[in-house]
């Protein structure tokens, strides 16, 4: 068994937001908890975890409108994402605001990640992949031996991370996706942001935005 996973759609935007654990000392970390903090908390208590950390893939309010409750309350770092999402991560209340989610408490990251980096969490090590472009401090979390990676909103399936908020950018994204996800193989699953997973095979085939890439 060893490394662990079991996604929890919250919010009014039902984000993807993933628990991942070792199964061998069930201590866990969360995956951008946009809200719904009492639904994620009951199945981290369901299933039996010993929640640890804080993973981010980007500061959007959907994705990361949680962390600053969830660190504060739990006394629990915060990881990631790249240092390039700090003006997202500042502007984090007036996103709740805009888009009628609870208040969002401030928040600094315990650290900030970049490409090449490694996250860990019981004795499973992930990956870290910088894939800007829908936000430019965008993170991806690859699981090795799963074969398995976490996207955020950077791909989905049958398309790709919207780039018309402020500093995303279309090309950048599609470079991303190119030249940091494909090369992971063909036969890698994941789990994006919002709606079904889907795999990297399936989507540089398929997908109408980096098909054939």
């Amino acid at each position: 068994m060893g490394f662990c996973r079991r996604t929890v759609p919250v919010t009014a935007f039902q984000q993807n937001c993933s628990l991942v654990w070792d199964d061998a000392t069930m201590h866990a970390a969360v995956i951008d908890p946009g809200g719904d903090l009492p639904l994620l908390l009951a199945t981290v208590e369901e299933l039996g975890l010993e929640l640890e950390q804080i993973w981010l893939t980007h500061a959007h309010i959907d994705h990361a409108g949680a962390t600053g409750t969830l660190a504060r309350t739990r006394g629990l770092p915060i990881v990631g994402p790249h240092p390039g999402d700090q003006f997202w991560i500042d502007a984090l209340p007036q996103q709740s605001r805009m888009f009628g989610f609870p208040p969002a408490e401030a928040f600094a990251p315990t650290r900030w990640l970049a490409d090449g980096d490694t996250v860990s969490v019981g004795g499973c090590t992930l990956e870290v992949r910088h894939c800007p472009g829908h936000t430019p401090g965008h993170v991806v979390f690859f699981e090795p031996s799963t074969r398995h990676a976490f996207v955020g909103d950077v791909l989905f399936a049958d398309s790709v991370g919207r780039t018309d908020f402020p500093q995303g950018d279309f090309d950048t994204l599609v470079r991303s996706i190119t030249t940091r996800l494909w090369p992971l193989g063909d036969d890698v699953s994941f789990t994006p942001g919002h709606g079904p997973e889907s795999s990297f095979g399936r989507e540089r085939r398929s997908n109408p935005f980096v098909g054939g890439t």
